[in-house]
């Protein structure tokens, strides 16, 4: 067989049914499927051991031998079947209770095999339940010798009947029905610095592998190749987009710019503001399209940053467009952006979804004949009917927020694409930030504005309540303002959490009116009042603010210098740094306490654990990535992004980086593949590009 796309009902074994289960549990259709299923782990049968060295562990065991004895005894429930193995040097007995009248048709006596399985004791004596069993001549024709897969299965898989055994029975006879070499997917001069296996013998080996050695070797050549392909994909795509997609040039530091940077700029920039700035103004100076990833802690001054962009493309005559994923974020970013420019004549405008029509038409109309500079909003900032007259720039707020089709409609505003800049407050670990965002430059803020504090964490048990209570009281008196923030807006009986309503009335009973004021926000109430509840809590009329996550992001508020989170073994890591975000935006010492039940899992102690000793966002992002993986950490399972066969993310690092450095390399050397050395990768590179379709719109 050469054509490795062939149906896997081309396979010996391989009957309609079985084939429409595989596809309809592993997604395999194809010989090529199968030959990347890959095994998630091994059975070490590198030892056979005598009878007599047994020993009483409950371990998995081989040995040779015979049978010389079989008999069927009966049971309450029906009966079992016994058979006496023997070697040279003592006996065990093989037992079955299930399948008996087959298995005794199909055993043979004086007649030696090679039996595996996991070993029991009763009463000093051994016996092997329901054991793995070839002939001694079977099993010296296969292709395994010493360690055995295990694949990935379903649980309707294994009632139907299709075993880990059936599974790799298939899989031999594919090796044995291919009649040549797999092709090379790398280019020789790839294979030779990088020591790699050849692929052929790398399949082989990670299936069926002759010792631990051989199959460290296949997978990390493996590995290589899968994480090498991603790369090149996603660093061509860069240099396609910056040497054929042309983008607006803003060539002019103009009034808008200066006015705002030498008067009204609230702070001195950080040393990181000047430096992201730099790499900005050098994206949009040159004629090619911008398309940035700007990662910064919460509070960091990223929105500063992205206003002194806008400021720029103003300058040069365009129009700017701030995209947040919800109404309270673009609400917030519109009063940030219009107190800042309160004194320039930018007409800045939001748009969202409880927009009245009369205010939406004024909106279209300004935009559309270029009276409107900069508008805010939301996803309603997408829709067909939004045209501006010559967008210049869209900045994308928390985009990992925001779908690709939802993305590339901002594409479709203008004749050029408009320049992109991408913000995110959840810090992105390095591996992923090559994996998922490897096409997009990419800016860091990696310090704070001067005077901010660290925010102290604690890790409270419920016992201490009233303690946490009496600080809470202690610092209100001080005049600053508290957040508690639940994870339920509704009891669930299947969790015992203190749900908000619950928590709202305790608190209301420990801080009674007229001494203090509460505001209550979760996500059911009608944006009209969580705003108004949102604006007490701004002004200072309430001390204490009750809440769902609704505030992870979008509120500021200086004089909050309390975060209690309840039941914080609820939440992941990057939503506890979100969450402390909130707090330590003003001058004053501020903390942050998670308040939790004593019974927490281990993944929970880590978190509260990593909580409580960094705030640095990039040190919990790696932490999050262990505990989670990728796909969880970025909806990349969801999407589709980053499905890898065989390398992880977490553990594989250096093999990433590795490849991504190869993948540089080559295209710095030839960046069409079109030399005749790397013939082998553009053929593998092109079908990858037809099959995958994966990344054509990452960013």
């Amino acid at each position: 067989m050469k054509n490795l796309n062939l149906p896997i009902s081309y396979l010996k074994g391989v009957t309609a049914n079985r084939a429409s289960l595989l596809l309809q549990e592993l997604q395999i259709r194809t010989c090529a499927d199968l030959l990347t299923l890959f095994p998630y782990r091994y059975i070490d049968k590198t030892r056979f051991y005598k009878i007599s060295q047994l020993e009483n562990n409950n371990s998995e065991v081989q040995i040779i031998g015979k049978i010389t004895r079989i008999k069927t005894v009966k049971q309450q429930r029906g009966s079992r079947l016994v058979a006496t193995f023997i070697d040279e040097r003592g006996s065990i007995e093989l037992v079955w209770f299930k399948g008996v009248r087959w298995i005794k048709e199909v055993l043979k006596v004086d007649v030696p095999y090679v039996v595996y399985g996991k070993l029991n004791s009763y009463n000093n004596s051994f016996s092997i339940p329901h054991p793995e069993m070839d002939l001694f001549s079977d099993y010296k024709k296969k292709l395994q010798t010493a360690m055995q897969p295990v694949y990935p299965s379903t649980e309707m898989l294994t009632n139907k009947g299709i075993s880990n055994k059936i599974i790799r029975t298939i899989v031999q006879h594919l090796f044995l029905q291919m009649d040549s070499n797999i092709e090379e997917s790398l280019s020789p001069s790839c294979i030779a610095e990088f020591g790699l296996m050849s692929k052929s013998e790398a399949l082989l080996n990670v299936h069926f592998p002759k010792s631990q050695e051989k199959l460290a070797q296949a997978q990390y050549r493996l590995k290589f190749e899968e994480l090498f392909f991603i790369q090149l994909q996603l660093l061509r795509k860069k240099l396609i987009r910056k040497s054929k997609i042309k983008g607006y040039v803003f060539d002019k530091v103009g009034t808008y710019f200066t006015t705002f940077y030498n008067n009204y700029l609230p702070f001195d920039l950080t040393n990181a503001q000047k430096r992201v700035l730099k790499e900005i103004r050098k994206d949009v100076g040159s004629h090619a399209h911008m398309n940035r990833l700007l990662q910064g802690d919460v509070g960091s001054g990223k929105t500063i940053v992205a206003l002194l962009s806008i400021l720029l493309a103003l300058d040069n005559g365009f129009q700017a467009a701030l995209i947040a994923p919800t109404e309270i974020l673009a609400t917030q970013h519109y009063n940030a952006i219009t107190e800042l420019l309160a004194k320039m004549e930018v007409n800045v405008a939001l748009l969202t979804g409880s927009v009245k029509a009369k205010r939406r038409k004024e909106i279209h109309r300004d935009l559309e004949d270029g009276t409107l500079h900069l508008l805010i909003g939301t996803h309603a900032l997408l829709e067909d009917k939004v045209v501006f007259k010559n967008l210049g720039i869209a900045i994308i707020d928390e985009q990992h927020r925001f779908g690709v089709a939802q993305r590339s409609k901002m594409w479709k505003k203008n004749a050029l694409p408009p320049h992109v800049l991408v913000m995110t407050a959840t810090p992105i670990p390095r591996t992923l930030a090559m994996s998922v965002y490897g096409d997009l430059d990419i800016s860091v803020i990696d310090e704070l504005p001067p005077g901010r504090k660290e925010v102290k964490t604690v890790h409270r048990f419920d016992s201490n309540r009233l303690g946490v209570f009496k600080f809470l009281k202690d610092e209100i008196a001080k005049g600053r303002q508290v957040y508690i923030v639940y994870p339920l807006i509704q009891e669930s009986a299947a969790m015992d959490y203190k749900d908000l309503m619950d928590g709202y009335e305790s608190i209301a009973r420990d801080f009674p009116v007229p001494d203090y004021q509460i505001s209550i926000v979760h996500g059911k109430m009608k944006p009209a009042d969580k705003e108004y509840e949102m604006q007490r809590f701004v002004k200072g009329e309430t001390q204490i603010m009750v809440a769902t996550t609704v505030i992870e992001v979008g509120v500021n508020v200086p004089n909050a210098s309390v975060m209690v989170i309840e039941s914080a073994e609820r939440f992941g890591l990057s939503q506890l740094h979100q969450l402390r975000g909130r707090v330590g935006r003003g001058a004053d010492q501020s903390y942050c306490i998670l308040l939790t039940d004593f019974a927490l899992s281990s993944d929970a102690k880590t978190r509260l654990k990593t909580m409580v000793a960094t705030s640095d966002g990039f040190k919990i992002a790696e932490v999050d990535l262990k505990l989670r993986g990728p796909g969880n950490l970025m909806g990349t399972k969801q999407s589709g992004v980053l499905n890898l066969k065989i390398a992880d993310l977490v553990k594989d690092t250096s093999i990433l980086v590795t490849a991504r450095n190869a993948a540089i390399a080559v295209l710095q050397d030839d960046a069409n593949l079109s030399k005749p050395k790397n013939s082998a990768l553009l053929k593998s590179y092109t079908q990858i590009q037809k099959t995958s379709g994966l990344w054509a719109n990452i960013s």
